[in-house]
């Protein structure tokens, strides 16, 4: 199983990453997570071989620490090699536990320098467009506005562009306008309802960095992944990671946390190698 990735054909990323969207808090409705202890998760991170962090600029706990402004203060100046993916679209105000709307598209700028400040860089290395709500994608169109990232692009504000929670249709779109070098849409290998996506992204070299890559609101109570993980002495988070990473060599894993241990256990599943009955066993 290769390891490593090649974004947009370019930049090379190891296939296990970090998300960090539980940095600033473990839950939704849950306290702030301490700041300090998310500078050494991230440092952490590093020094264990991450270089593909997840974020987002509405990542942040109210009255709390934000994503972007934790990754900036532990990992700047930044390694070189390190590649952040950051998200565009859905508008959060100071007060909301949720995005509630949708930035237009004469909004977008804003929020890319907005990234481009929180982060202290001068380029974006990869910038997904996420349309829609919260659970079920929608088909609305997206060429407005993904015409405005690929000018981003152009001007050299962002190196490669990738569409979060789209079907085929808004992706065959944002092809017609620009290169997508990843998508990142709700997958797990419990949940493989994207599956025809995936296989298109495989087919066209284009990433697929899956959010909720262990289930989201709790970990699946799944017998085929407590068997398997029973079998190689690992984790059940470990053994949903590791299938990921066995069903397609496009695929990124994101599993992001707040708790040191669970860092540990999470990039460690990169080591857990599944044997053909095991992922027969999964894709039953």
């Amino acid at each position: 199983m290769t390891t490593h990735f090649d974004l947009g054909g370019e930049l090379r990323v190891a296939r296990m990453g970090f998300g960090a969207m539980r940095l600033p808090q473990s839950r939704i409705d849950g306290p702030a997570n301490d700041r300090e202890a998310g500078l050494k998760i991230l440092r952490r991170a590093v020094e264990l071989g991450v270089n593909h962090i997840d974020t987002a600029a509405f990542y942040y706990a109210r009255g709390g620490p934000a994503a972007n402004e934790m990754i900036r203060a532990a990992l700047s100046p930044y390694p070189e090699g390190l590649v952040i993916a950051t998200k565009v679209g859905p508008y959060r105000g100071p007060d909301d536990r949720l995005p509630t709307g949708q930035i237009p598209a004469s909004g977008l700028r804003a929020e890319v320098e907005r990234n481009l400040r929180e982060l202290g860089r001068d380029h974006l290395d990869l910038v997904y467009l996420r349309p829609g709500g919260l659970d079920t994608p929608t088909d609305e169109p997206i060429g407005e506005r993904f015409a405005v990232l690929a000018a981003l692009r152009d001007e050299g504000l962002v190196r490669h562009l990738g569409l979060s929670h789209v079907g085929a249709a808004q992706l065959a779109e944002a092809r017609e306008i620009a290169p997508v070098a990843a998508v990142q849409n709700r997958f797990d290998v419990t949940r493989p309802q994207d599956a025809d996506l995936l296989a298109a992204c495989e087919r066209d070299g284009i990433a697929y960095a899956p959010y909720f890559p262990l289930g989201g609101f709790g970990i699946p109570d799944d017998e085929r992944v407590a068997a398997i993980a029973a079998r190689h002495g690992a984790t059940v988070p470990q053994v949903l990671l590791a299938g990921l990473l066995a069903l397609s060599p496009v695929m990124l894993a994101i599993p992001g946390t707040g708790s040191p241990d669970h860092l540990e256990e999470n990039l460690a599943a990169a080591g857990v190698v599944l044997t053909p009955d095991d992922l027969a066993l999964l894709r039953g």
